[in-house]
Parts: structure tokens; sequence; C-alpha cells
């Protein structure tokens, strides 16, 4: 590896540190996560200070992702296609059920959310694009493991399970087993799996293999979502995700021109 491709590499594993768990970090604490000396970072950091990629509080010496990240992200979001295929559907979902609706896609071992529609009611999730959640945790991703081969999954799974709540699924058999019921319904629900008072229902939006590339889902207070009540949402969020579906196939048709005689 030349000096010039390994310094983008580690100025790449500085920008991974920063995680929704840990927003902010001192150049030690960066240093000791990425294994670099002090005096390395100390001038990649320098670097991407200087391009706004991250931005330092000059008064508590901690730094953060700057604002050349975030004018990346929209201009990545104002042209990702499913999103702008998706929207008028999610809208539609958010009238029927009057709770938050999220679509969102498998990165690595999380659900990234792509776009979010809040509920009209006072008390409702508190969720925002660009958000990662664990996928085995949550209805969302459990709906696009649901559809990955095995061999995905198990990769997924093996990065960790940990306990969020007394109800999450924390053993790989039992979440595999769990799997096969979202495949047949063709939906997940999630009660309190990830955030305790939190149930979500989801189903994923399948391409022309039937491989996962995003997932709706409703969102809400457990007192509100009901588990009898989700397993009637489960089928119109189903219904959606399949139009989402067919209008991304429509969309990547090629099109047909007839000439004239």
């Amino acid at each position: 590896m030349s000096e010039s491709i390994r310094a983008v590499d580690r100025a790449l594993d500085i920008l991974l540190c920063f995680t929704s768990q840990t927003p902010q970090l001192t150049m030690t604490q960066i240093a000791e996560q990425v294994g670099m000396n002090k005096s390395t970072v100390h001038r990649l950091l320098g670097t991407l200070e200087r391009r706004r990629f991250v931005q330092r509080n000059l008064t508590t010496g901690y730094y953060q992702l700057g604002i050349r990240l975030l004018q990346m992200a929209y201009l990545t979001l104002g042209h990702n296609d499913i999103r702008r295929y998706a929207e008028p559907f999610l809208h539609r979902l958010c009238e029927q059920h009057r709770e938050t609706i999220t679509l969102s896609t498998l990165d690595e071992a999380d659900v990234v959310f792509l776009d979010v529609i809040e509920s009209p009611q006072r008390v409702k999730l508190a969720a925002s694009i660009g958000q990662r959640l664990p996928a085995f945790s949550t209805a969302a991703g459990k709906s696009i493991l649901a559809f990955l081969p095995i061999e995905t999954v198990r990769r997924v799974l093996d990065r960790g399970m940990p306990q969020f709540t007394p109800y999450t699924i924390h053993s790989k058999e039992e979440l595999l087993k769990h799997l096969e019921l979202v495949r047949e319904q063709g939906f997940s629900i999630s009660m309190q799996e990830h955030e305790d008072g939190i149930n979500a229902v989801a189903a994923p939006v399948l391409n022309a293999e039937n491989r996962p590339i995003a997932a709706v889902s409703v969102t809400g207070p457990a007192y509100r979502l009901s588990k009898e009540l989700m397993v009637k949402i489960g089928a119109s969020v189903r219904e959606i995700s399949q139009q989402i579906a067919r209008e991304v196939e429509l969309a990547s048709e090629p099109e047909i021109r007839t000439e004239s005689a």
C-alpha cells in the first residue's frame, strides 16, 4: 500500500470513530480507537479540519464531524432513487395510521434511516434521517435480514447481539427461527425489543430477485401499537412496500422507443 493510500485509509478510520454513541471525541480517544500515534492523528485531524470534514470545539478540545459531511449527506439523499419513489407512499401510510413512518436500508449490521415521516400525534417516536439502529433488534432490520442469505445473516449477528431490553432476542438460533416467521408473513414485528415502550411493524422492499433493498416501518408507543393492531397494520405495510418495489422496478426498465415508419 502506497503512503498516499495509507493516509486516506487512516483518515477514513478517524471519521468512522464518530458514532451516535460517541459524537464527540478527544484526539487521545481517537488515537486509541484507530491505533495510531498522536502526532499522526494530529496531522490528519488538521487536514480534515481544514477541509471541514471535522470541527473542533475550541473550549473543550473535542472533535466532531463537520459541515462538509452534512452537505455530502444531503447530496446523497437528494439523489437516492428509492427515497424519491417511496416518499408519496410513506406519506400515505402516515395518513392512514398516524404513526411515525421510516424508510431504511441495511448498512453492515445496522439499519440507517433514509427518510422519516413524523406522526401527527403529540406522543411519537423521536427519529431522524441518518440515524442508525442495530438490525437484529428492530422491525425494519429483521424484515431485511429475513430475506438475506443465511451466511449474510450469520455475519451480521456475529457482530454482537446485546440485550437492550428484557424483550430483546439475543440468541442467534431464536432469531433465525423468528426470521422464518417473518418470511412467511411478509412483515416483522418488534415489541419493545430495542427500546422500552416502543413497538414497530415493518416490511421489506424487495427487488425483482426477491432481495431486500430497503424496509418500510410504522413505529409508535407500545400502548397505541398493540400486537393485534400491528398484525393488521402489517398487511398494509407489506402492500405499500410492494408498491414501492413496483415503482422502482418500472423506473429501472429501459424506455421502449418506436421509430416512425
